[in-house]
């Protein structure tokens, strides 16, 4: 059974798909499969498996496919060619980027707990076919039949099932993952349409972690988490019984959960068994092998050409003539891996001068009807500052980056200092393009001055050149707008840079060189995010909303998360001396410490695993030696094999065995 979201339906029958009800080592395998769009290939002929417990990060830039594979492996898309093949008892819990809401079929609006508990659908649905089951059972008396052990091992199958979805306690497993994912205890009995999509998008999440699939499909899950539930999210991840594929632009997210990195660049695939930050490393040191490789070859082939010329027609030399145009013939030719290097590349223009103070807010409020979101806000930002704001979604963060940008009106006093030009990119910068534009008139039409002669060369550093720039907005990717919508901020130069989620939509590199660029900034910057990797070594303030009101740290985010950690775990030695615990938080604080030990094991664990792997790996080439040896001992004229030689062997071995059930033992205790 497939889980996906309500809109979309399966067509596991389709003939590209198939289910297999043998004993398999894989859930899903992928075989020759290829994809394409208005004539144009994605992906051609790619191959891979997902294994049960797998953690899989899938990347790769803007536009190459990595949504439209998930699509595919869950049935919603139908490839070209290819074979998708399915272990008929794998269950999968799809969740889409975005995902359109709506009411229940009797037009009510559900609340948040009514809408999690949607998820256990399919846990009533195996009670009422074990009751079934059983009454069927209870008439039979052919107990050595095929088709009696088969009604069993279904009954045992189901059963399994049933107690891995915890049924018994299922309505404080919602309100668990729900708290985890950021909704507070009188959230649960709000309705669906007071949130906004982001925060659906977080009941969404929640449903298909109640399920527990066997295969988790996660396409962009931080999108619409703030940093605390992304934290609690990698937790939740980190120990889940099953398999995990998902595609991220998160580079801490995908480091903390994934042990294996799948990248698609060029319509090919390329398969790291390691986290996305080793694959890097990798992927690097594969490319310059494989360029080392290539300039000897073509070196080689250089010379051999050079000897066939220079003795093609002189008799005496003929056979070896030949011998070379053979060798030639029969030479493989190193191939260097595709990678797509197409990049943007910017950098801000220099800061125009201004005072010392670049910003002063002087008691900041701000209310909506009863619900206030900001309250006795007072700040003071001195030029060139590089600030932070943080915190949980519906915080107030973006409503003060509104306030001081002056877009939304409020209570207090907001005063620029000289001279001071803002530069202001909000959360839903690409939803206030004009759709109806081109790329190239979206900057043309702003532009004033020496930049309108500069339009088009601005639009290619952000990859718009050719036909593209004739577009209309309306028909760019998220990652296209959100690229247009930081060119069209070049066009003027700013000393006062507030950047709201600049970096959704965006792919890894593209993230890289905004971060350079705003490295390089002279000006001063108030930057919202929840990416922890995009934020490190980037800001040296960190604000820290609690509705309504915010705190600060010194330091970067990686600063402000280690102290928040020590405050908490202060906080909660203090509790539990005076044994004055609130349930509920001491609770949480405790599984937090339980889930930091468990961590650190985990680490350990791994530490000792890679260890005894590259003993096992030393210990093999040894041993491979050592047959190479015994199977033509004439070859090796230096080498004594006597009682020794062959006492050593034995020894080797038996390391390799120990060493094999070590690891073995390793890896049991690591997946409990």
């Amino acid at each position: 059974m497939v889980y996906v979201p309500t809109t979309y339906q399966i067509s596991p029958s389709s003939c590209h798909y198939y289910a297999s009800s043998s004993y398999l080592c894989y859930m899903i395998s992928i075989q020759n499969l290829s994809m394409q769009f208005t004539g144009e290939d994605l992906f051609t002929d790619i191959n891979f498996m997902i294994r049960e417990k797998d953690r899989i990060g899938l990347v790769g830039k803007n536009g190459a496919g990595k949504t439209t594979l998930i699509r595919l492996l869950c049935g919603l898309e139908q490839p070209y060619k290819g074979d998708v093949i399915m272990s008929d008892d794998v269950t999968i819990g799809y969740l889409p980027q975005e995902k359109k809401f709506s009411v229940d079929v009797n037009n009510r609006v559900r609340t948040v707990m009514e809408e999690a508990m949607t998820a256990f659908e399919d846990y009533h649905q195996i009670e009422r076919e074990l009751v079934r089951l059983n009454e069927e059972l209870s008439d039979r008396t052919d107990y050595e039949s095929d088709s009696y052990q088969r009604l069993c091992e279904k009954m045992s199958h189901l059963n399994e099932r049933l107690n891995i979805m915890g049924g018994h306690s299922i309505e404080g497993e919602a309100e668990q993952i729900l708290i985890g994912l950021g909704f507070n205890h009188e959230d649960m009995c709000r309705q669906m349409n007071e949130f906004s999509n982001g925060w659906q998008m977080r009941v969404e999440l929640a449903k298909i972690l109640l399920r527990k699939p066997k295969l988790l499909l996660l396409d962009e899950p931080t999108n619409h988490l703030d940093i605390e539930s992304i934290q609690w999210l990698e937790g939740f991840l980190k120990n889940y019984y099953g398999a995990i594929f998902m595609v991220s632009h998160d580079r801490a997210f995908l480091d903390h959960i994934t042990i294996r990195t799948i990248e698609i660049s060029c319509g090919k695939i390329y398969d790291y068994k390691c986290s996305y930050s080793e694959f890097i490393e990798r992927r690097e040191e594969r490319i310059d092998i494989q360029k080392a490789a290539f300039d000897n070859q073509q070196k080689e082939i250089k010379e051999i050409e050079a000897f066939i010329e220079r003795f093609r027609y002189k008799a005496t030399k003929a056979k070896q003539v030949q011998s070379r145009v053979k060798q030639l013939e029969k030479m493989d030719v190193v191939q260097i891996d595709d990678q797509d290097k197409s990049a943007i590349h910017f950098k801000f223009p220099p800061a125009p001068h201004s005072g010392k103070v670049t910003l002063e807010l002087n008691n900041v409020a701000k209310s909506y009807g009863e619900k206030q979101i900001l309250n006795n806000i007072n700040l003071l930002i001195p030029r060139g500052e590089k600030i932070a704001f943080v915190g949980r979604n519906g915080e107030g963060k973006s409503t003060l980056s509104k306030i001081i940008a002056g877009v939304l009106d409020y209570q207090g006093e907001v005063k620029l200092g000289h001279e001071v030009q803002i530069g202001y990119y909000a959360q839903n910068q690409q939803d206030m393009l004009d759709m109806e534009k081109t790329v190239f008139e979206t900057l043309d039409d702003v532009a004033t001055g020496d930049m309108r002669v500069k339009v088009k060369s601005l639009l290619g550093a952000f990859l718009f050149r050719g036909d593209a720039i004739d577009k209309k907005v309306k028909v760019l990717s998220g990652g296209e707008k959100a690229r247009l919508s930081l060119a069209k901020m070049l066009l003027f130069p700013t000393n006062l840079l507030i950047l709201d989620e600049p970096t959704n939509h965006l792919d890894m590199l593209s993230k890289d060189i905004l971060k350079s660029a705003l490295l390089q900034y002279d000006g001063t910057l108030i930057i919202v995010s929840h990416d922890r990797d995009f934020l490190q070594g980037l800001t040296n303030k960190v604000y820290e909303f609690r509705k309504p009101n915010i705190k600060e740290y010194i330091g970067d985010i990686y600063d402000f998360l280690e102290e928040k950690k020590l405050k908490e775990l202060d906080d909660l030695n203090k509790k539990q001396k005076s044994h004055n615990i609130d349930n509920n938080v001491s609770q949480g604080k405790i599984d937090y410490e339980l889930k930091k030990q468990n961590d650190r094991e985990i680490k350990r664990l791994e530490r000792e695993i890679k260890k005894i792997e590259e003993q096992i790996e030393s210990l093999e080439k040894e041993i491979a030696e050592m047959d190479t040896i015994m199977s033509a001992p004439d070859d090796f004229p230096d080498i004594n094999i006597n009682n020794d030689w062959y006492n050593s062997y034995g020894n080797k071995k038996e390391q390799l065995q120990s060493l094999m059930n070590q690891w073995e033992d390793k890896q049991m205790e690591l997946e409990m």
